[in-house]
């Protein structure tokens, strides 16, 4: 990881056009979202491959294509050798799944933090506090890039919102976290992205509140905001239709059984919000353990095949080996440095089976 990063020249940055505050001392000024898409541009084949990418996430979530939806890679990638190590095995497994499931790399370069820790490669890519917050953003861009050369459509979860513009030409499916759902900032951000939005609920395990982001987003909105060239500016919004809902439990527990989800429909139903859900199979879920995390995705997987046509799909944290480890001078290849993830054996394993389930359910279903 090192030797890429010590490899990435500095952008030769442009002044910001937004004042800090008197007693917060400028660091170092960003380049503009356009500097930096100018040196590491799409082609016209990525640029409408991300589009196609786009374009199947929301006719799974129409329902226009039968296929489940899989968000699956690395809690976060902090080094980008173990990343693309992962990116290709998948890549070889969404082709072989691909009549049944549609694979979508996490590709999640920023982290929330509760308190303090590491923020993500955006924010951090050397792991030591530098914050090169220049090269992390370089860095993370050409990730991306190098994932979507493998055929890949790519998935983050958006957290600060100057930080969109940077990757929002290379995603096919945005997240936005528990803690942000309640952001109106986010709700702003969420109804100008051109492709499909999950609010996942509130850390109670409510879902009320991604209801209400989901409506919020679904509408035109006008904000506060930096356009591309790096100068304050008002945005105009048109709205995103395809926001939608993302399971991940909460304080008092999963929210995917059968009794969660009939509670979902009815919320959904009294909010008028299609019911377009997707199950996170981590977190509150899995009761923060990575390896319960197929049980989740089996459960969900059962009630599919039983007829629940709204649950569109699973997310899964997934890297090389299991689990995680603190950052440190003796870390291992292909374990993640946040929350645990399931192994890549383990993962595999999985997909293929359920691809196989969802094969037999379907000839079942003609007879």
């Amino acid at each position: 990881m090192n030797s890429l990063i010590s490899a990435l020249p500095l952008i030769n940055a442009q002044p910001h056009a937004l004042a800090p505050a008197a007693n917060s001392p400028v660091l170092q000024t960003l380049p503009s979202v356009n500097a930096l898409k100018q040196q590491l541009p799409l082609s016209t084949a990525l640029s409408e491959q991300v589009s196609a990418h786009r374009s199947a996430v929301r006719n799974i979530l129409d329902g226009h294509d039968p296929r489940l939806l899989v968000i699956v890679g690395p809690c976060s990638i902090h080094d980008p050798q173990s990343a693309l190590e992962y990116a290709q095995r998948l890549a070889g497994l969404a082709a072989d799944v691909s009549d049944q499931m549609l694979l979508v790399m996490r590709a999640y370069v920023e982290k929330p933090r509760t308190t303090v820790g590491w923020k993500g490669l955006a924010y951090d890519p050397r792991l030591d506090g530098s914050d090169d917050m220049v090269g992390g953003l370089k860095l993370s861009r050409e990730l991306m890039r190098e994932v979507l050369h493998m055929g890949l459509p790519i998935a983050t979860e958006l957290l600060q919102p100057m930080a969109a513009g940077y990757f929002e030409d290379l995603l096919s499916w945005v997240a936005i976290g528990a803690r942000t759902t309640e952001s109106q900032i986010h709700r702003e951000m969420a109804s100008g992205l051109n492709m499909p939005v999950g609010f996942k609920n509130g850390t109670d395990g409510g879902v009320g509140v991604a209801c209400d982001a989901i409506r919020s987003a679904a509408h035109p909105h006008r904000h506060f905001g930096v356009n591309a060239s790096g100068e304050p500016a008002i945005i105009e919004t048109r709205g995103n239709s395809h926001a939608h809902l993302v399971l991940r439990g909460g304080h008092k527990g999963p929210n995917y059984d059968r009794d969660s989800i009939a509670q979902v429909h009815q919320s959904l139903g009294k909010a008028a919000i299609p019911a377009r859900i997707l199950v996170d199979c981590s977190h509150a879920n899995s009761g923060k353990d990575p390896l319960r995390q197929p049980e989740v995705f089996n459960g969900v997987l059962r009630q599919r095949l039983q007829g629940d046509r709204s649950l569109v799909g699973m997310m899964l944290e997934g890297h090389l080996f299991d689990g995680c480890q603190a950052i440190g001078p003796n870390m291992r290849y292909g374990v993640s440095v946040t929350d645990g993830c399931l192994g890549w054996d383990s993962t595999e394993r999985l997909l293929r089976e359920a691809a196989r389930q969802l094969r037999q359910g379907s000839a079942d279903s003609t007879l």
